[in-house]
């Protein structure tokens, strides 16, 4: 029973090698000479200006999770487009497959009228 799972044991073994052997290899080959100017922090050929744990404006993340939510919503679309024109020329459905994707729509609309009138989108 056990040998079924054999090949799943050796590729795993296998996944593991190719991910840790480069790292193991570089820690190997690779010199290692730090100095005091390479072990300074270093920001775009300037001196810090900041501490580097400052806070970020929560605007900031709200807007990405924004993004990535009605970017995920149009992944939606695409089994609707792949089907189109099933739905187009099927006189049964083509009334359905209408009004889903207006309701689709319509509640990213609605989010995004909603996130717009709430101040998400504003940028100061």
């Amino acid at each position: 029973m056990l040998e079924n799972y054999f090949p799943v044991l050796v590729f795993i073994l296998v996944g593991l090698a190719f991910g840790c052997a480069p790292i193991f290899l570089g820690w190997l080959v690779a010199p290692n000479h730090p100095d005091s100017e390479k072990l300074s922090p270093f920001e775009c050929g300037f001196e810090p200006f900041e501490d580097a744990r400052m806070k970020f404006d929560v605007r900031y993340y709200l807007i990405a999770i924004l993004f990535i939510l009605f970017d995920l919503e149009i992944a939606f679309l695409f089994p609707w487009a792949s089907i189109f024109k099933e739905i187009v020329h099927a006189e049964a459905i083509r009334l359905f497959g209408f009004i889903e994707m207006f309701v689709f729509i319509g509640i990213l609309v609605i989010g995004y009228v909603y996130a717009w009138a709430k101040g998400a989108l504003d940028w100061e």
